[in-house]
């Protein structure tokens, strides 16, 4: 089952009924440079081999699809080797996901940080989501 697959079944479990969705936070260790990173988290071609089956890009605007459905996210901001954000096209204007790049100051560690929105209920489920997205995304880093 893919993310978007796992969203809708999530959905039609939950009904129809809506709340505020709050912003969480995850982060990932990751053993390569920002700027090979930032290439898996921006370039539609990279983003295709771990995040979606199939990503185009024009104008900013980027089509993910997954099992012959496809959704659709605007780029609203990035920075090489820094951050890239996101705005799905049905999402509610105030909500985003972002791929951000850090280093820690300790170990000079890269970490991938994945900022989303969901609802607080969902929020364990959805972390499972992107744990496993994560998972693909190392194994192409040969992490």
């Amino acid at each position: 089952m893919d993310y978007f697959s796992i969203i809708a079944h999530l959905t039609s479990i939950n009904g129809l009924k809506m709340s505020k969705k709050q912003l969480y936070t995850l982060e990932y260790p990751v053993r390569c440079s920002p700027s090979i990173l930032y290439d898996f988290l921006s370039n539609p071609t990279a983003l295709q081999e771990w995040f979606a089956e199939g990503v185009d890009e024009r104008d900013g605007i980027y089509y993910f699809s997954w099992n012959g459905s496809e959704e659709t996210a605007e780029l609203l901001d990035s920075e090489d080797e820094k951050f890239i954000r996101f705005h799905w096209s049905n999402a509610p204007k105030e909500e985003y996901f972002e791929f951000s790049i850090e280093k820690s100051e300790v170990t000079n560690q890269t970490i991938l940080v994945i900022k989303d929105f969901a609802e607080k209920k969902e929020i364990k489920d959805q972390s499972m989501l992107w744990h496993h997205q994560v998972k693909e995304l190392f194994h192409r880093l040969g992490n």
